[in-house]
């Protein structure tokens, strides 16, 4: 092999490496900048406002309020807190918040996001149901309930938005905006709500389940407690709910029922589930529960004492 020929194998070989390695790092960089950053937000009494990355550690956010923050939710890149006196929160990160006017002092409970609206709910002094709607998070609109009950939850899915509320208050609306009052069969008080496998479940006191497809026509199903129910999710290919001295309930069509141990006595409020992981939260502020599967529960420190009222995740 000639000297000159030699050089130049080993050039293209050194050209080919380098090009190896550029290719290497971008893949690298893309990977990084395409990385998802997940987030549960828990809001509580005296304005508590708690992220987490993992459902496990908890940093404690400045809200710029002292009012009790009663429901959290997210979508359209936005948080959106609601809680006693008419307060409304938003924030784009979970760690800035700004106030917005909702033009009512009545409390608001929860919050939901569909057909491009958010929409939250809650009572005034008389018991009378308020319902809120907004395109964007800011800028609030009162809407007409049709109800004197106090509203206590609310969801969308199945192109349908389902509000539960005292006295077995069942509305539907396909809207926001206009809404029709539903027989659920039942006085008890609903607090908890959620929609998955098709099935619309609804939660309340002593032990009461309803399931529907539609929103429209319930079916009682039996809990096995007696104690109140007040919040329920899905995930894993599970429903699972909390409530009244640390109960938690799980199932797999929302119809049949099983009792699980949770470790604790306090009430549990919101939950939710993201990232693989069921989080809920104790009216005992300084205990937060985790799971993988809503049969074995871990307790986490949320380090403030103050009593948590709702948890959500975004990916």
């Amino acid at each position: 092999m000639s000297k000159v020929l030699y050089i130049i194998l080993i050039s293209l070989f050194s050209l080919t490496v380098i090009s190896c390695a550029k290719k290497s790092d971008s893949s690298s960089s893309s990977s990084a900048t395409t990385t998802s950053s997940p987030l549960y937000i828990s809001v509580g009494d005296n304005g508590t406002i708690l992220t987490s990355s993992d459902g496990t550690t908890w940093t404690s956010r400045t809200s710029g309020v002292t009012e009790n923050l009663y429901g959290v939710t997210y979508a359209n890149s936005t948080f959106v807190v609601v809680g006693q006196n008419g307060r409304i929160l938003t924030s784009s990160d979970g760690t800035t918040w700004t106030s917005r006017t909702s033009g009512t002092t009545n409390n608001l409970y929860r919050g939901t996001y569909g057909n491009s609206t958010f929409v939250v709910m809650g009572n005034n002094a008389t018991g009378s149901g308020t319902i809120l709607t907004s395109p964007d998070g800011t800028t609030w609109t009162s809407r007409t309930s049709g109800t004197s009950n106090n509203l206590w939850n609310v969801t969308y899915a199945n192109s349908t938005f389902v509000m539960v509320g005292a006295n077995g208050t069942i509305l539907t609306s396909s809207d926001g905006i206009t809404w029709t009052s539903r027989t659920s069969g039942t006085t008890q008080d609903f607090s908890g709500l959620t929609y998955a496998n098709s099935t619309f479940v609804v939660m309340g006191n002593n032990g009461t389940i309803l399931t529907s497809s539609d929103g429209t026509t319930w079916t009682s199903r039996t809990s096995g407690t007696t104690n109140n129910l007040w919040g329920v999710t899905f995930g894993n290919n599970t429903f699972v709910a909390g409530g009244e001295s640390g109960t938690i309930l799980t199932s797999s069509d929302g119809i049949t029922w099983t009792s699980r141990t949770s470790g604790i006595s306090d009430g549990l409020w919101g939950i939710t589930y993201g990232n693989s992981i069921f989080v809920t939260v104790s009216f005992e502020g300084e205990i937060i529960l985790t799971s993988s599967d809503g049969i074995s529960w871990t307790s986490r420190t949320s380090g403030t004492t103050a009593i948590l009222n709702d948890v959500t995740y975004k990916e």
